[in-house]
């Protein structure tokens, strides 16, 4: 489910000859939802075939690329009637809007800056296409992680590896077909293995199934790690891949483990694990309680939060036999399902904590956890599912997914710095009163997929200006270096033990709202550098930016 802001996130859909800048694109909204001129197409631009011999007139005096009703599904009738509409003139809107055509009530233009997201023919059922061919899957976590905006940069890349430490993988399957490697099967389900290769890395843009995060990025598959010493995971390390998956843990710490982790950081390999899934304990040990690997030093540990609705009182529920209100799956959320005192729909919710999965210090970003397309179900039934409890198992290939993303877009990203950036890019949930009980236990907040992959274009682009805003820190190392016109750092906070070292090559800029007071644990160093030189380049997809598929950011 997109939130109300996106009646402004529709697609075009036309030929990659037809550069976006040159043509100008709006939204027009139908006074009725019956109201939809009809076209057919002749090459590359599109005629009206109707009878309405006003509106012909009018279209002949254009050329017309798209007019494409979007959101036939949605619930609001303003989103029924709205038509994306991309032409040569932005005369066409004004003709359209006058009181002699009087069909259409409202339009605005897109801007340039806005033209800049991409998605494939698999995107499911919350594609602005209209055209998808793959599942009619519920993709809407993707929508809130901004991935489509992600895609606009990269795709992935084949010479990008994210590894899956798991059951075994269906390789025989469209998704992993050509794209896989098996280094080490394993004797569990394969349907879990699967699932978590399938959001991670499963094959987009090929008319079947789903979309992976990281679509276009090659799998290496190994069975789950010998939690001693990590064996499997060193191999998939030395074999060169760039993320490794580990949708499980144990509670044991090896400091022969912690070793592997180290060495396989130095390699240039990124771990994502999850936090796990034991119930919240409320007991004098709250937050006390570790998984690993997600908890050694040099992973990144991954919990869950709740995306779809954006209010609590957009989902309100009833339990019957005890008369009991409550909400589920509200955005920034920490719990599945949260009450209301006095069983007050109005007052301030507070989170069930038999509804959180593990939550420690060491946690470093949240995903979504509910309603996660389970591709295993698939290989092992033949049809797809959800994920219904929010199971960390899903959200850490999602997490990985996005790390292979920022490592096709920059293959030089060291952890640390890749590290940095999800947390800055992630959605702060400090402001809900709800999560205050669990403060310092949630990492940073809730993964952006999209403003991760965007802030690495824009650190190391020429002439372009990389934000960092709207997140507050009181602990972790920031390291980051720009090659764009500026770094501005704007709505801000790092204070106490954060660390925060920028080097930029032309300028540093410090906005509104912005506190930077560290103690004495902290530290702070600005510095530009005009000799600052790149490791490597970036690689962006083919096509970028003039791919066919296009629709704004939200």
């Amino acid at each position: 489910m997109r939130s109300s802001v996106l009646l402004i996130y529709f697609i075009g859909l036309f030929s990659s000859a037809i550069c976006a800048q040159e043509y100008s694109w709006f939204y027009l909204r139908a006074k009725d939802t019956l109201t939809e001129p009809q076209f057919k197409r002749v090459n590359e631009q599109l005629v009206y075939t109707g009878n309405d011999l006003k509106l012909k007139s009018i279209f002949d005096k254009y050329s017309i690329y798209e007019f494409k009703k979007t959101f036939r599904n949605a619930k609001k009738q303003n989103l029924k009637k709205t038509f994306f509409v991309v032409t040569n003139k932005d005369e066409l809107l004004r003709e359209l809007l006058s009181t002699d055509v009087n069909l259409f009530e409202f339009g605005e233009i897109i801007e340039e800056e806005d033209k800049k997201i991409f998605e494939p023919n698999d995107y499911g059922s919350t594609s602005t296409i209209g055209e998808n061919v793959g599942w009619n899957a519920y993709l809407d976590y993707y929508d809130v992680m901004n991935v489509p905006k992600a895609w606009y940069y990269t795709t992935g890349s084949k010479n990008t590896i994210i590894g899956i430490s798991d059951a075994t993988i269906d390789t025989v399957s469209l998704e992993f077909k050509e794209k896989t490697k098996i280094f080490r099967n394993s004797t569990l389900s394969i349907g879990h293995g699967s699932s978590v290769a399938a959001s991670a890395a499963g094959q987009g843009d090929n008319g079947f199934g789903f979309t992976g995060v990281c679509y276009d990025c090659s799998i290496y598959g190994t069975s789950y790690g010998r939690f001693q010493d990590f064996e499997q995971l060193i191999e998939l390390s030395e074999a060169g891949a760039d993320v490794i998956n580990c949708s499980w843990g144990l509670t044991k710490y090896y400091q022969t483990a912690q070793d592997a982790i180290y060495e396989m950081v130095d390699n240039g390999t990124i771990i994502v694990a999850i936090a796990h899934n034991r119930k919240w304990i409320k007991t004098k040990d709250k937050g006390n309680l570790y998984f690993y690997p997600a908890s050694y030093d040099k992973v990144i540990s991954v919990a869950t939060v709740m995306h779809r609705y954006e209010n609590v009182l957009d989902n309100i529920k009833i339990e019957e036999d005890k008369g009991l209100y409550y909400a589920e799956n509200i955005r920034g959320y920490l719990g599945r399902t949260m009450g209301f005192k006095d069983n007050d729909t109005l007052k301030e919710p507070f989170v069930y904590p038999v509804s959180i999965r593990t939550l420690n210090p060491a946690v470093d970003i949240l995903g979504p956890g509910v309603g996660l397309v389970q591709y295993g179900r698939y290989v092992v039934d033949g049809e797809y599912g959800y994920s219904t409890y929010g199971a960390t198992s899903g959200i850490a290939p999602l997490v990985s997914g996005t790390v292979g993303l920022m490592k096709s877009l920059q293959p030089c990203l060291t952890f640390d710095e890749v590290d940095a950036i999800l947390k800055l890019t992630s959605m702060y949930i400090g402001d809900i009163k709800a999560n205050k009980p669990w403060e310092g236990y949630y990492g940073a907040g809730m993964l952006n997929t999209g403003d991760a992959v965007e802030l690495v274009y824009k650190l190391m682009t020429d002439n372009e200006t990389a934000y960092i805003q709207n997140q507050h820190f009181n602990r972790w190392v920031f390291p980051l270096k720009s090659f764009g016109e500026k770094v501005v750092i704007k709505n801000q906070t790092f204070t106490d033990e954060s660390k925060l070292f920028i080097t930029a090559k032309n300028s540093i800029v410090i906005g509104e709202n912005t506190v930077l007071k560290p103690n004495s644990e902290g530290s702070i160093h600005l510095k530009v550098d005009p000799t600052l030189e790149k490791q490597c380049d970036l690689v962006l997809r083919e096509g970028f930016p003039n791919n066919k598929y296009y629709y704004p950011e939200k």
